[in-house]
């Protein structure tokens, strides 16, 4: 079926914030150099790299007026170079796309995302299937809806249904939303971009495109990749859910909701403790909890440790095979972490 460009053309902020990723980064510029639509301006915003990225995307920057290439002269956190990136987009934007750098984006997924925001002005918010490594992620959204109000998508969601989001290579933003605030992240959240939807839904609507829009890189090492161990997403989902039930649900569903976020949170915390996870494990842990004014509830989690071991009792072999388990994946984090460490020291 033949497309048709939209009359006025609007112009599309891409975004790539980025730090040391030499092997991905061209791959990355490539996709986003590559749309179908052609109307973009794209920002490169570069965190001190000390392994070549900066040639990389200068040497782009030099054959595409499109290309803004910024070398920043401070070392700041990753979710800060994306708040610094995204200052820089143009009071003429209309949409904005994060490109993370060791991700890439398909031909048509500015096109089919403005096509998508074209359905009507309440739209704040984009998102599509996407692939991360050779999983389809994203699924689970009502076919073939194209637009959900954003309080019933936030339902869904808080009720276990699809993660809609996916990451910010997922999605794409009004503008107007990042121009209004400013950081747009908030720096302080562990899951900063599942938190801004969340924020964005409570008063725009979601569209979404039935389409594998992007690819999300999983077999790199990234400051993510350190963390998989750490029973992220247990505790984004717990964090979420306190924050954000009341908002979108009536009192007594929020309150049964809180109630069963915190049983399993506290559930999968017991389950690790038995297994003797390190200390990095638990302090990633209290500084998320701390973005909700909480700390570890630790009689809570005394009984739930006294229920597993119950399980276990009955089950040793099983408790065999994730101790194994465990003890691999607490030196691989242990490497990951040494590695991390080392890429991510200020250069002087």
């Amino acid at each position: 079926m033949p497309r048709t460009a939209p009359a006025n053309r609007p112009l599309v902020s891409a975004v790539s914030p980025f730090y040391n990723t030499a092997p991905y980064l061209a791959q990355c510029i490539e996709s986003v150099l590559a749309q179908t639509y052609s109307h973009f301006e794209y920002i490169l915003m570069d965190n001190c790299s000390t392994d070549g990225s900066s040639e990389i995307a200068e040497s782009y920057a030099r054959r595409d007026p499109r290309i803004r290439f910024i070398r920043c002269s401070q070392f700041v956190s990753q979710l800060a170079n994306y708040n610094r990136a995204l200052a820089e987009i143009s009071g003429n934007s209309q949409y904005c796309k994060i490109v993370a750098a060791d991700d890439y984006i398909f031909p048509d997924c500015l096109w089919m995302m403005l096509e998508a925001f074209g359905q009507s002005d309440e739209i704040g918010l984009v998102s599509s299937y996407c692939l991360e490594g050779s999983d389809i992620k994203g699924s689970g959204y009502p076919f073939p809806m194209p637009s959900l109000s954003g309080r019933e998508a936030a339902r869904q969601y808080l009720r276990g249904g699809p993660h809609f989001f996916g990451s910010p290579t997922t999605v794409m933003y009004r503008s107007s939303l990042v121009r209004h605030q400013q950081p747009f992240f908030n720096e302080s959240l562990p899951h900063a971009d599942t938190e801004k939807c969340m924020e964005i839904l409570e008063h725009w609507d979601l569209a979404f495109v039935h389409q594998i829009l992007s690819f999300l890189r999983i077999d790199n090492e990234s400051v993510s990749s350190a963390f998989r161990t750490f029973q992220p997403h247990a505790l984004d989902r717990y964090i979420i859910v306190q924050r954000y039930a009341s908002t979108f649900l009536q009192a007594t569903e929020a309150a049964s909701l809180k109630g069963e976020s915190k049983r399993l949170y506290y559930r999968m915390l017991a389950k690790e403790a038995i297994q003797l996870r390190p200390p990095e494990f638990w302090r990633h842990h209290r500084e998320g909890l701390k973005t909700l004014s909480e700390v570890i509830d630790w009689r809570y989690l005394a009984l739930s440790v006294g229920v597993q071991l119950l399980w276990v009792a009955s089950n040793p072999g099983m408790m065999v095979r994730r101790a194994l388990r465990s003890w691999k994946e607490t030196d691989r984090t242990q490497q990951d972490n040494q590695k991390l460490a080392a890429s991510h020291t200020a250069p002087q």
